[in-house]
């Protein structure tokens, strides 16, 4: 494809330290550990992170998912599973993300833009000022029961393209990412890197005929 620098994979809603060696063998450079969320697929407990973080080579980004909005809760939850990256999928209060950072300051803060419409670039512009990187997914953080992620639907991958040449950090994309629409959200989007779930799940579980279908097209 072009002459394109491949993209990062991140391969999230990972369960065990089975889906997380399956996911590393085709090639995923990060995993995404999700704690409680109000709603979404692949919940897992602090505990079972920590378990398969413990099991995860250095190389491989491990990310806790975390729905917490303040600093002392982020910092508690992090302080039971030890990932080397936080993904905060709703807003963080006071975007005091110098607080954060002071607590924490050997792990990457990634924070998610949940792309509703062009007012998502200025909100990606700001906090990219803040963060380490942003993950631009398709969830709804004013539905009646918040949706964070693992939606399986896609947005309007061209407010993710102008995110992408409006901000100087890595910009990451989610939302709906599968086999059959992976050359189209790169060749559209040039993000850093790419993070799925549900497209390479058959009923909740990693698939590994589709994980070897969608890195066969990176």
């Amino acid at each position: 494809m072009d002459n394109w620098q491949k993209p990062r994979v991140k391969i999230c809603c990972i369960a065990s330290v089975e889906e997380a060696d399956l996911a590393i063998k085709y090639g995923a450079s990060a995993l995404g550990l999700v704690s409680e969320m109000p709603s979404g697929p692949g919940v897992i407990s602090l505990a079972e992170i920590a378990e398969i973080v413990q099991k995860i080579p250095p190389p491989i980004a491990t990310f806790l998912l975390t729905c917490k909005q303040t600093v002392e809760e982020i910092v508690a939850q992090h302080r039971q599973c030890l990932t080397n990256t936080i993904q905060i999928c709703d807003a963080l209060i006071n975007e005091n993300y110098d607080k954060l950072k002071t607590a924490l300051p050997t792990v990457k803060i990634v924070q998610v833009i949940h792309v509703q419409d062009e007012n998502s670039i200025e909100e990606a512009m700001r906090i990219s000022e803040k963060v380490d990187a942003i993950l631009l997914d398709s969830g709804n953080q004013t539905n009646r029961i918040k949706e964070l992620g693992g939606t399986g639907r896609t947005h309007d991958w061209t407010i993710s393209r102008k995110i992408v040449d409006a901000v100087e950090i890595p910009v990451i994309l989610a939302g709906g990412l599968k086999a059959g629409n992976v050359v189209e959200a790169i060749q559209k989007v040039r993000s850093f890197g790419l993070d799925l779930c549900s497209g390479v799940r058959t009923d909740g579980k990693l698939d590994e005929a589709k994980l070897a279908e969608f890195f066969a097209m990176i």
